[in-house]
């Protein structure tokens, strides 16, 4: 597998780029209208290119709402700026990634490095990553000499790395885990969600997409297959192809349906909730989100919200609490990212949107005063 291209998105006008990134923002065309004081009708011309943008003033106030450098809608080879998380173990994870195919400092028994990758599997649902991120070099170190290990070893790096804001780190580690599970159809499916989750986090969600459906095909495992479905309509959903998500959505809950078991051997919390949850997320992208929040409020009422990880959770209340701002309700807002801290503070503490929600937050006024406090806690107040 090869890297991502980037072509087309480099060959996208200025305002299918703004379009793209008012998708990835969960915004309407009428937030955004409403953001610049200006018409929904004037963004809808901009985004088809029917209205230039000529000024570089506009499009400094259009990156401003969006949350970008201008650079970004100018030049889309150029990335966002991550947010800075303050979190070390960064570089060394990168260090790590570049010893590939070097012989493991040490050897270790397999079932050792078997109960190590289990570990580093409830560190991540738990939500703990700097003590994550300070033990996968030597957990990926360890588990190449058993490649089995390796792909989960690879998936965990990923994994986190997607949350931390590094989506090309991320890309790098889940396309080692394709090929590491060479000739292991269950690892190929697991390393395939990984590989879409690196590439919605990258903007490639036409990608995602592919790889994601092209995998169902030969995944035998009912909770892989189901999950990369999940992805799909995910990816769909940020293509714009509202139909297409539904359709996936709706084939991933035929599966969640039919479970005769809770096991989860696989690492993936496939089950009826994550199919809420995307159904959440889709009407989000798609951006819906009336319909979204409905969707959410509903989720999380049912008795197996609380079963689902910590870092599943909180993940999922960071995107609602997005959801509340963008609708104007502050309080819902800032209670519901209260509520994602309650659960896994380091979820909101160091994932670069969630620090970014904070700031939004805070800055609103004192019906966010509990996150206000959040934000000079983890140093984001001037």
């Amino acid at each position: 597998m090869t890297g991502p291209g980037r072509a087309d998105a480099d060959e996208l006008p200025v305002g299918r780029r703004v379009a793209r990134w008012r998708v990835r923002r969960r915004m309407t065309q009428q937030m955004l209208a409403d953001r610049l004081g200006k018409s929904k009708s004037w963004v809808d011309k901009v985004e088809r290119g029917v209205r230039s943008l000529d000024r570089y003033s506009v499009v400094q106030e259009i990156a401003e709402v969006l949350r970008l450098d201008p650079a970004v809608l100018l030049d889309a080879r150029k990335p966002p700026p991550a947010a800075a998380t303050g979190l070390d173990g960064i570089d060394a994870l990168r260090a790590a990634l570049a010893h590939y195919n070097e012989r493991p400092t040490r050897t270790l028994p397999a079932e050792q490095v078997r109960r190590h990758v289990a570990h580093a599997w409830l560190t991540y649902q738990h939500a703990h990553y700097p003590q994550l991120l300070r033990a996968l070099p030597a957990l990926l170190d360890a588990a190449h000499t058993t490649p089995a290990l390796l792909v989960s070893a690879y998936r965990i790096t990923a994994s986190v790395l997607v949350k931390l804001g590094e989506a090309d780190l991320a890309w790098l580690a889940a396309d080692r885990a394709i090929t590491a599970a060479t000739g292991d159809p269950i690892g190929t499916g697991t390393a395939t969600i990984t590989v879409t989750q690196a590439l919605r986090a990258l903007g490639r969600d036409r990608l995602a997409l592919t790889a994601a459906v092209a995998a169902t095909g030969t995944a035998a495992d009912h909770r892989v297959r189901g999950t990369l479905l999940l992805q799909a309509a995910i990816a769909a959903a940020g293509c714009g192809e509202h139909r297409r998500a539904e359709d996936l959505t709706d084939h991933a809950a035929m599966l969640a349906d039919r479970r005769t078991s809770t096991d989860d051997p696989h690492h993936t919390a496939f089950g009826p909730t994550t199919v809420r949850l995307t159904r959440f997320l889709t009407a989000l992208h798609l951006g819906d989100t009336t319909q979204a929040l409905d969707r959410h409020e509903k989720a999380i009422r049912h008795d197996d919200w609380p079963r689902l990880p910590a870092e599943h959770r909180a993940a999922h209340l960071i995107d609602a609490a997005r959801a509340y701002l963008d609708t104007g309700d502050l309080t819902a807002a800032a209670h519901t990212l209260t509520d994602a801290h309650t659960i896994a503070p380091a979820e909101v503490r160091y994932r670069p949107a969630a620090r970014t929600l904070i700031t939004d937050i805070a800055q609103r006024g004192a019906a966010a005063a509990t996150v206000a406090r959040l934000a000079t806690l983890i140093g984001l107040t001037r």
